[in-house]
Parts: structure tokens; C-alpha cells; sequence
């Protein structure tokens, strides 16, 4: 945990991002001996329109620097799923159709079924390896970019509404 200073009260504020106002719809009681309500005070928007926060998180997900990462995440997904699905239905599929050819011996007590299964292992080790790779070379620094200027962002929205 780290420290801070200044005062703690130590209660949960509504504009904290990661409230979760367990209490609408669960019976419990807002403190007054009422049933909480449904959604918090602070967090309905004035008219049906949406609070300064929700329309920062909104104007990032439109920008092009969050567009480019989805798009760097999804040009690596998408293929690296459909091979790795392929290679796994093919093995199956071959077990299931084939236990000719996976029955073949490729050396002494070894054959073509346990190769194959024990490369679905080492497919998995190395998918895990290049996604890892992927993720620290071609996103992490932009994700992290995105995430200070949406913090930026809400922190002065905040501010503004206060």
C-alpha cells in the first residue's frame, strides 16, 4: 500500500472510478437505516446526458491513439487465433479421423499422436511467448500513454465540477 498525505476518512467518494454501488438493489441500507437507492445521487447524469467523466472515457475511446491500439491488438489477436484454432481442430479432427497415421511410429515408443500433442503444448508456450512479446513492444507504451491522459483528463473534469 502506499502513503498519502493529507487526510483519509477512509470512506468510498461516488466520483471514484471503481465504486460499485453494491448497495443498489441488494437490500442494504445507506446509512440513514433507508434502502440505498438504485443509483447513487452523485452519479446520475443532469437530463439523461452523461457526466464529464463518462464523455472523457467516450472522446478517448473515439481518438486515433486508441483506435491504433485496439487496431495493434486485434491485427495480432485475430490471426494468432485463427492458426492456433486450426492447429488445434486439425489435431483433433486427426486423432478422431485418422488413428492410422497418429498411430505411426517416429521413433521406437513414440508416435505421430504424442508428437503432435506435445507440440499443442509447445504451440501454447510460444503463443503465450509472442503475445507477451507483442504486447511489451508494440502496445504497453501507448496503452500507458492513453491511460495518464485519461487520468489527466478525468482529474481535471473533477476538478471542474467541484
Amino acid at each position: 500500500m502506499e502513503k498519502h498525505d493529507g487526510r483519509d476518512t477512509g470512506e468510498v467518494r461516488f466520483d471514484d472510478p471503481w465504486y460499485d454501488a453494491l448497495a443498489s438493489g441488494w437490500g442494504e441500507l445507506d446509512g440513514t437505516g433507508a434502502p440505498a437507492p438504485v443509483v447513487p445521487p452523485a452519479r446520475q447524469g443532469q437530463g439523461g446526458r452523461l457526466g464529464g467523466t463518462a464523455e472523457v472515457y467516450l472522446k478517448v475511446q473515439r481518438s486515433a491513439a486508441f483506435q491504433e491500439v485496439r487496431g495493434r491488438y486485434r491485427r495480432f489477436v485475430i490471426p494468432a487465433f485463427a492458426v492456433f484454432f486450426t492447429w488445434y481442430v486439425g489435431y483433433v479432427v486427426t486423432a478422431t479421423a485418422a488413428p492410422g497415421f497418429m498411430a505411426r511410429s517416429v521413433a521406437g515408443a513414440v508416435n505421430v499422436g504424442m508428437v503432435a500433442g506435445l507440440g499443442q503444448f509447445l504451440t501454447t508456450f510460444l503463443l503465450t511467448w509472442a503475445y507477451a512479446r507483442h504486447a511489451r513492444l508494440r502496445r504497453d507504451r501507448a496503452a500507458l500513454e492513453l491511460r495518464w491522459d485519461t487520468q489527466e483528463l478525468t482529474r481535471s473534469v473533477r476538478g471542474a465540477e467541484r
